[in-house]
């Protein structure tokens, strides 16, 4: 069983994360997000961390370097229980969180409106598959929820259990994370091949 002590928050679909925040939220878990998420989160009167804070950088290019730095992705990647991983987090100040919780810009839906080329680019996520990939890599120590069909899962989770995952449910969530990548990159590689 793994306490969850920090959670990323960075979605693109909101409604059904109310009550998974506010449980983390009354179970002391720090929060950190960007943007509209993390304007969100405050808007539910809960306290939120700026990625931006942790990483002294701002969102540049657009929007489209927000997540992208080692602050953030040590932070997940780390292995609790390697010695030279907790010396570096140490050294860098680097945080570790312990859930993610990002979804992936609406891709397949912008093909299907009929979109221009330029505009199906930029729903190509980058930051949100590249966490999600770590987290599910590093399943031993970091709990994914890559898609708004996991809130309910988690829900479930934090109500039975508190703020905890144990490996096998982390695992699980993994494995669907991959399947969300997976998914994900398939529908971006077949409208690549209609270009």
């Amino acid at each position: 069983m793994k306490k969850i002590q920090r959670a990323l928050v960075s979605v693109f679909h909101k409604d059904g994360l109310d009550e998974i925040l506010h449980l983390l939220a009354s179970e002391g878990v720090e929060l950190l997000s960007t943007g509209g998420t993390q304007a969100f989160i405050e808007s539910l009167g809960i306290p939120c961390k700026k990625v931006e804070d942790l990483t002294s950088y701002p969102s540049i290019l657009g929007g489209r370097v927000k997540t992208l730095h080692p602050k953030v992705f040590g932070g997940i990647l780390a292995r609790r229980s390697d010695e030279g991983d907790k010396q570096q987090m140490g050294q860098y100040g680097i945080p570790e969180i312990d859930l993610v919780i990002v979804d992936l810009y609406p891709f397949e839906q912008t093909v299907a409106s009929g979109a221009s080329v330029q505009d199906t680019i930029e729903k190509i996520d980058i930051g949100g598959i590249s966490l999600i990939r770590a987290a599910a890599k590093n399943y031993a120590d970091v709990a994914i929820v890559s898609s708004k069909a996991d809130y309910a899962p988690l829900l479930k989770i934090l109500k039975e259990q508190g703020a905890a995952t144990t490996e096998e449910q982390r695992r699980w969530l993994a494995t669907r994370a991959f399947a969300t990548t997976s998914h994900y990159d398939t529908a971006i590689h077949a409208w690549f091949e209609t270009l």
